[in-house]
This record gives structure tokens, C-alpha cells and sequence, in this order.
């Protein structure tokens, strides 16, 4: 059985804090500068870490110290702050732990090898998704993310993946707090690099729901990095509770409608092997399998 693994609100925005949300507590300030350490670019400036967590830098200096006593973060050149030994520890040991990776991983270097493209395997996180394995060809240039990375869950195939799969009210309630932006769902991924300004309209934020509940895979058309799209299938575990889901990521020009009519179904018997390998059993939530787009229709 996979442990759940959202442990903050679907209401409450993940990374740095946005307006009208406070860190006040020592463990909560604590977390927010171990998440900002984590990101990618490290090391990190004191500024930058104060930054992205909104806290002084004061507060931010005290805490690193602390963490680097404890071997969670480690001083760098120019002052500056990257994950410690003990940190990474545990992140390498928690990633073993359970199923789901072991039998993901396998299966993502399978759909890397079939498609040329960049596989990956991402868990929710409230209004988030975090990428944890990536699978991901030999080039010269990174396309898809990297493990430990955040993407907005409406704004990422694996998050519009987990809403089809969920309670339609569900979907439809992140979809009402992104139109209106309190809190800004995307507000912590602005500065992500080759990140779209604009949140993605409403619109198009339900109708890729709505398919993808229907044809059992999402799509997500350059909803965040408008060079790339994605397509993604929720892995369940044997309750059917959903603990994650399979990615495939790409350039867009190689990952146009044809790609994609070719790609999504096959993303979707991937994910569905390891759903089976992890106890799930059958099709939910209406999804049929193998079911291809009729002549006509839009994506």
C-alpha cells in the first residue's frame, strides 16, 4: 500500500508563501527554507533563499545555521547555502521506501526507449505536482523536469492527470480558485524559467479535464512552458485511491496531435501496469481503455 502523500490543503498554494499566507511557527519557517534549498540552482544566496521563502534574513540566517549544525544544509562558497548530506539522506531513503517508484522506474526508461521522450513520475502536493524519478533520453538540452521540482497542479499533465481522476466537484473547486486568484494558484511558479505569464484561462483548464477523464490520459498544451506539452495517466493503488501518475514530456513539434493520439494511450497502458502491479484492478471513474479520439474532435 503507498502512504498519501499530500500533506498540505488543495486551498493552500505550495512553495514560497503568496499574499495573505503566513509562515509562523519555527517548524513551518524551518520547512520553507529546506524546500527554497532544494530548488533548483544551488547553491543559494542568503538573499534568494529569504526570497523565495518570504521570511527576513535574519530569520533565514539563524535557521541555516541551525540546519548546517544538523547536517541538513551545507555552507558554500560566498556565503551561500546547498542541501546537506543528512538532508539528502533522507530524501534518497524516502524514495526507496515505497512501491510505486520501484515499479514506475522501470516502466518510465521502457516509455523513454519507445518514444524518444522525457519520462518522469509525479505525486500531488495540494495545488501543486513534485516530479520524483525522471527517465530521460542522452541529449544536449533538458526538456522535462527535474526530481524534486514543483509544477502547478492545473498547469501540469500528472496534475490535470489526478483532477480527472477525482470527484468532479474537486476539479471544478481548484478550477473556481484559480479564476479567482485567492490565492493565486500560479503565482509561485512565475519565476520559473521559460514559465507562461498568464494563468491559463478557465476554459481550457476544463475541457483538458474533461478529456482527460474521458479518454483516461491528459494532455497539457504549453499551459506553463509554452515550448513543451505533456501527456500524463494516474497510477492507483489497490484501494484506487490515485498515488501518482506516468509523463511523458516534449518539444512541441514532437509532440503534435498525431504524437499525442499515439502517445497518450500508451502512456495510459503504463500506468495501468503498474495500477495492476500495485493491486488496482479494472477501469474507474468511467475511463475506458483504448479508446482513440473520434474524427472531429478537439483536444
Amino acid at each position: 500500500m503507498g502512504k498519501p502523500v499530500n500533506t498540505r490543503s488543495s486551498a493552500q498554494p505550495a512553495g514560497r508563501p503568496t499574499a495573505g499566507q503566513s509562515v509562523t511557527g519555527p517548524v513551518d519557517k524551518a520547512m520553507e527554507v529546506l524546500s527554497a534549498l532544494v530548488a533548483g540552482g544551488a547553491p543559494h544566496r542568503l538573499a534568494d533563499l529569504a526570497r523565495r521563502t518570504g521570511l527576513a534574513k535574519p530569520t533565514v540566517h539563524r535557521l541555516l545555521r541551525s540546519l548546517a549544525d544538523s547536517g541538513f544544509a551545507e555552507p558554500a562558497e560566498g556565503g551561500s547555502y546547498r542541501a546537506g548530506p543528512r538532508l539528502l539522506g533522507l530524501a534518497a531513503a524516502a524514495l526507496d521506501g515505497g512501491p510505486e517508484l520501484r515499479l514506475a522506474r522501470p516502466v518510465l526508461a521502457d516509455l523513454r526507449t519507445r518514444t524518444g521522450l522525457c519520462a518522469h513520475y509525479a505525486v500531488r502536493d495540494g495545488a501543486a505536482t513534485v516530479c520524483l524519478d525522471v527517465s530521460e533520453p542522452a541529449r544536449e538540452y533538458a526538456v522535462g523536469p527535474r526530481p524534486g521540482s514543483r509544477s502547478p497542479l492545473l498547469g501540469s499533465a500528472a496534475g490535470l492527470a489526478v483532477l480527472a481522476a477525482s470527484p468532479a466537484a474537486e476539479a471544478e473547486a481548484e478550477i473556481a480558485r484559480s479564476e479567482a486568484g485567492q490565492p493565486d494558484p500560479w503565482e509561485p511558479f512565475a519565476e520559473e524559467p521559460g514559465a507562461a505569464v498568464l494563468p491559463v484561462p478557465a476554459g481550457r483548464l476544463r475541457a483538458a479535464v474533461e478529456l482527460a477523464a474521458r479518454h483516461g490520459y491528459a494532455v497539457e498544451d504549453g499551459f506553463v512552458r509554452e515550448d513543451q506539452r505533456a501527456v500524463a495517466s494516474v497510477v492507483r493503488e489497490g484501494t484506487g485511491r490515485v498515488v501518482g501518475a506516468l509523463v511523458l514530456t516534449g518539444l512541441a513539434f514532437t509532440l503534435d496531435d498525431a504524437s499525442v493520439d499515439l502517445y497518450g494511450p500508451m502512456v495510459r497502458a503504463a500506468a495501468g501496469s503498474v495500477s495492476a502491479a500495485l493491486g488496482e484492478r479494472g477501469p474507474r471513474l468511467g475511463l475506458v481503455p483504448g479508446r482513440a479520439f473520434e474524427a472531429g474532435e478537439t483536444r
